[in-house]
């Protein structure tokens, strides 16, 4: 699979609320990172079986409805593409409507996800899930990024 074919899977699986499908994008020993994270937030999960794990429990948080906008990048390397994307849903927990925004520059070998670095405003889902407290909860304490 292409790197674009991959972020077109990726935001289909997450549609469709299919987390260990998303985390089966990975490469077995693929990581996920979040360049962005603050102090006692995971600045990365490495590992197929790891990644699954902390997405898990992700549309309990947020339900995704739609994409609403998307761009997919290609760059001087073949295996690299960034994809910006936002996404609209609900917030689970207070049964709001939420749109978030994000960036991921996602390195793919052999048709799996090697490495994806996720950009995304931590104060932009603070306020989607009612504030630092519920959103360290869920991305810090276990929860899902």
């Amino acid at each position: 699979m292409q790197p674009a074919d991959l972020v077109e899977r990726g935001l289909a699986l997450l549609l469709q609320h299919d987390m260990a499908g998303f985390a089966g994008l990975w490469a077995e020993d693929g990581v996920l990172e979040f360049p962005f994270a603050s102090a006692g937030y995971p600045p990365r999960v490495e590992g197929r079986d790891a990644i699954r794990e902390y997405l898990r429990d992700y549309p309990n948080l947020l339900d995704i409805r739609e994409v609403t906008a998307k761009t997919v990048h290609e760059t001087a390397d073949p295996a690299v593409v960034v994809a910006e994307f936002t996404v609209a849903g609900v917030a689970v927990a207070k049964q709001t409507p939420y749109e978030l925004s994000y960036i991921a520059v996602i390195t793919v070998q052999d048709g799996e996800i090697r490495r994806y670095r996720d950009y995304w405003s931590p104060l932009a889902a603070a306020e989607i899930l009612g504030g630092v407290d519920e959103l360290t909860a869920a991305f810090a304490g276990g929860g899902r990024g």
